[in-house]
């Protein structure tokens, strides 16, 4: 006998980072333009909306300095800014170079997947042809194989 007991289920910590970065964009122009965000600006983050799960935050702010747009605009930015879009510091060039080097590399990986996709579709479409021909040559064999059949058995019976 199975019994099913009633748990809680726990909310997937990824969606609740994509709705607190909703909130984030929604509330703050910064978060909103993708503008180089100032070092620290979780406790920023923390200071203003101090319910906020920490952990829920930090893949919050990794979803958002990872997406493309962030990254565009870190590798030419000159300055970060913090949650009322006010410069407060310069972006380093290392910290350029460093964007600029994983720009470069989502670039490739993305060329890559492009490029096995492609692949293993004009895979496929082979390998649907292969088959559709197999079957046409089955087709005919079982015509050809039907046809001698029966005048096997017309000839015998005429003997």
């Amino acid at each position: 006998m199975i019994v099913l007991m009633n748990t809680p289920t726990t909310p997937n910590p990824v969606l609740l980072a994509r709705t607190l970065l909703r909130e984030l964009q929604k509330n703050f122009e910064v978060f909103r333009n993708y503008m180089p965000l100032s070092i620290g600006i979780d406790k920023q983050i923390i200071a203003r909306l101090p319910d906020t799960n920490r952990k829920i935050l930090r893949i919050a702010l990794g979803m958002h300095t990872k997406s493309l747009r962030y990254l565009r605009e870190m590798e030419k930015a000159t300055r970060r800014h913090d949650l009322d879009g006010n410069t407060v510091e310069e972006v380093t060039e290392s910290h350029r170079t460093h964007t600029s080097k994983i720009l470069q590399e989502r670039i490739k990986q993305e060329i890559e997947r492009r490029k096995t996709q492609n692949e293993a579709r004009r895979k496929a479409e082979r390998d649907a042809k292969e088959a559709e021909a197999m079957r046409l040559r089955t087709a005919k064999l079982n015509q050809l194989a039907a046809k001698f059949s029966s005048h096997g058995n017309i000839t015998n019976n005429k003997k």
